[in-house]
């Protein structure tokens, strides 16, 4: 029993360490270096007009520094959501850092740099990697190939596929097209070198266009939804029935720490100091 809390303590930490760096959030008003209250107010008090009106309040650097902070809140919940489920995926499978890994090396376009330089090879990478042939227990070997022709049979995908690489985010509201891209690019990379690209959202919220447009990439998309019991569309059946671990189970048992902790880095990052 005592190493199924150590294992909660360590995954809770995992999700609130990189959100507890929100709490410093200063912004940089337009310049290269953060700025906190007192350079705030030097500055905005040495401007006639936003002295006149009251834009040096405390209030107003409040106001900025949340803003800012709400982009770096979202943001590394989505680093701690990536790093959980990497984390799972090695735990459960008995993996090795490595062996989660995944990322493959592209040139520049021709049209892209300096011809008379040498061009620089770039390195991209996803969040997450599952080799079938490494999974060295039968059973979840075998769960996982036949999730992911289960998979490949829903998205048309008449290749053969040797595992499964996953691009994890805690949810995906914007419908950039540069970012959707990217994520195109890097699913044909997928599939090329005999891997499923997953989309794996760890909430519920999503574009909807954006998801129709994953999925005709050849995309499997999984949302955070629970109750479905449906592992081809939902992260949490996915990682219960799949790759055998209760997530939904370790978010309901976790969430008063959970909601404890988020409390303390917004009460910091909300204070007009």
């Amino acid at each position: 029993m005592s190493d199924f809390w150590h294992q909660d303590d360590l995954y809770r930490e995992t999700i609130l360490a990189p959100l507890r760096k929100c709490a410093d959030y200063l912004p940089k008003m337009g310049g290269d270096k953060e700025v906190d209250l007192a350079g705030f107010t030097s500055l905005y008090g040495a401007d006639p007009l936003y002295h006149w009106v009251g834009f040096d309040s405390p209030l107003m650097f409040a106001a900025h520094r949340a803003a800012g902070g709400m982009t770096s809140v979202y943001r590394q919940l989505g680093m701690g959501c990536e790093r959980l489920f990497r984390r799972v995926l090695r735990d459960q499978f008995s993996l090795s850092e490595e062996q989660v890994a995944w990322s493959y090396e592209v040139l520049p376009r021709a049209d892209s740099h300096d011809a008379s330089k040498p061009a620089k090879v770039r390195s991209l990478s996803l969040d997450g990697r599952v080799d079938v042939e490494d999974v060295r227990d039968s059973d979840a070997a075998a769960r996982m190939s036949d999730w992911i022709d289960r998979q490949r049979a829903a998205l048309d995908i008449s290749a053969p596929l040797k595992g499964a690489v996953f691009e994890v985010r805690q949810g995906y509201k914007s419908a950039d097209s540069k970012r959707q891209n990217a994520d195109l690019a890097n699913a044909a990379q997928a599939l090329g070198h005999g891997y499923l690209p997953v989309l794996t959202i760890m909430s519920t919220q999503i574009n909807q266009v954006v998801r129709a447009r994953y999925r005709t990439g050849n995309w499997s998309v999984l949302m955070g939804t629970i109750g479905s019991h449906d592992p081809l569309h939902s992260t949490f059946d996915f990682v219960h029935q799949v790759v055998g671990y209760d997530l939904h189970a370790f978010f309901e048992r976790n969430t008063a720490p959970l909601r404890a902790g988020m409390e303390d880095i917004l009460a910091a990052l909300l204070e007009a100091e």
